[in-house]
């Protein structure tokens, strides 16, 4: 029996071949908040019949069925690839380093066409036992990143899905050793793609990378279930840097309108030789859009300049993970 609280909950991850159909979970997130719900559309009767004053239980209907939520969680140094794989899009396969036991997966910007997920939750009752709600087609539809001073690297992934199933087995979850990576392993660089250098006076950090789809693809013979969704718009990508006023490097890009890399990464133990655990997202092109310094008081100026990815032309954004993870 587990804990009759959220203590004793659960959260469990695996890619799926095809879409909405289950598959066991591989690998057991800790997670710090999740939403998940089944969301049923329903239809009453409205048919008069002489003398009955109330509608008929016998006459309401399930029309459609969908999964709607958000999983927040800390990013660790081990198990993010397939969430990161669901909202990047690339298939990866980790690339050993040298003979080390660090594997380093690429997750660059690709279509995110067939990448589906069975997310499996346990939710306790009062009694510990534990319910599962099993959520299948789960489609990463955005993925928010955020770090401040004296603070974790946090993620909160937006998911749509296909149906949630109450009738699997729950998975005993199990746990490797995971350390989340935080604000003194941050970095921040900018500049020219590839020779991007540390820049001052960073406080906080958010990046945002939204996947817009159509969800609503509702037809016959589907069982009031959908079909996968298809991305109906290009990816947004936006963020905010918030700072001390030391530099006008931000400042005079926000005057010029111009483009600058970005290179936000964390940099945590050593795994082996020359690599270690690493959680890395570079922007190759970034506009900032607002957030010209302001002085409201006698303390130091804290502009937060808020900024859009856009491609360079050349290079796509990526999301870098080197980890022991030998699989995503």
């Amino acid at each position: 029996m587990a804990i009759g609280s959220g203590l004793g909950a659960q959260l469990g991850i695996s890619a799926e071949t095809t879409y909405g159909t289950y598959v066991a979970p591989a690998r057991f997130l800790e997670f710090t908040k999740e939403s998940l719900v089944l969301k049923k559309t329903t239809a009453q009767s409205a048919g008069i019949a002489a003398g009955r004053l109330l509608a008929l239980s016998s006459r309401r209907v399930v029309t459609r069925r969908e999964v709607s939520g958000s999983v927040d969680l800390e990013v660790v140094n081990k198990g993010m690839g397939l969430l990161v794989q669901a909202l990047m899009g690339t298939t990866v396969t980790p690339v050993q380093q040298a003979t080390t036991a660090a594997y380093l997966q690429t997750h660059t910007l690709a279509s995110t066409a067939g990448k589906s997920l069975t997310l499996q939750m346990g939710v306790p009752l009062t009694t510990g036992a534990v319910t599962d709600k099993t959520f299948l087609g789960c489609k990463v539809t955005s993925g928010e990143f955020s770090c401040e001073v004296s603070g974790m690297l946090t993620g909160t992934f937006e998911v749509d899905g296909k149906d949630c199933d109450e009738t699997q087995t729950l998975t005993a979850a199990s746990y490797s050793n995971m350390s989340p990576f935080h604000f003194g392993q941050m970095a921040l660089k900018t500049g020219t793609f590839g020779t991007e250098t540390a820049l001052d006076g960073i406080r906080k950090v958010s990046v945002k990378i939204e996947r817009p789809q159509d969800v609503e693809r509702f037809y016959a013979n589907q069982s009031a279930l959908k079909k996968e969704p298809v991305e109906n718009d290009q990816v947004k990508i936006t963020g905010s840097l918030e700072t001390d006023y030391v530099a006008t490097t931000l400042d005079d890009l926000h005057t010029s309108d111009g483009a600058t890399s970005l290179v936000w990464e964390f940099v945590g133990a050593n795994i082996a030789s020359t690599y270690f655990e690493t959680f890395r997202i570079t922007l190759p092109a970034v506009k900032l859009d607002e957030g010209p310094p302001t002085v409201d008081g006698f303390g130091v100026i804290k502009p937060t300049f808020s900024f859009t990815g856009l491609y360079d032309g050349a290079n796509q954004p990526k999301i870098e993970i080197i980890s022991t993870d030998t699989t995503v």
